[in-house]
């Protein structure tokens, strides 16, 4: 199973998974505003890897053989590095 994968211009670190590359359809409008316009990373063939780096490769092809796309988001910061930041901006 090839997909096409897309990063977002406005959002770092968040990534749109296609079924078919330049396929659009199956995407909420909603979410295609917030991810602004798409730029095409690469194709990958799910079927030759056993994971992906940061999301559960079982449920990116479950979600993009139900929905036709699946969303990866960047993940949480970490909870240390979050105090310190509030820390910082109480300063």
């Amino acid at each position: 199973m090839y997909c096409a994968i897309y990063r977002s211009k406005k959002k770092e670190g968040t990534y749109l998974y296609l079924a078919e590359k330049d396929k659009f359809d199956d995407v909420p409008e909603a979410l295609m505003n917030s991810f602004g316009q798409p730029e095409f990373a690469m194709m990958i063939d799910l079927d030759k890897r056993e994971k992906l780096a940061v999301v559960n490769i079982t449920k990116v092809k479950q979600s993009l053989q139900e929905e036709g796309f699946f969303v990866q988001l960047p993940p949480p910061p970490d909870v240390a590095l979050q105090a310190i930041r509030n820390r910082n901006e109480k300063l």
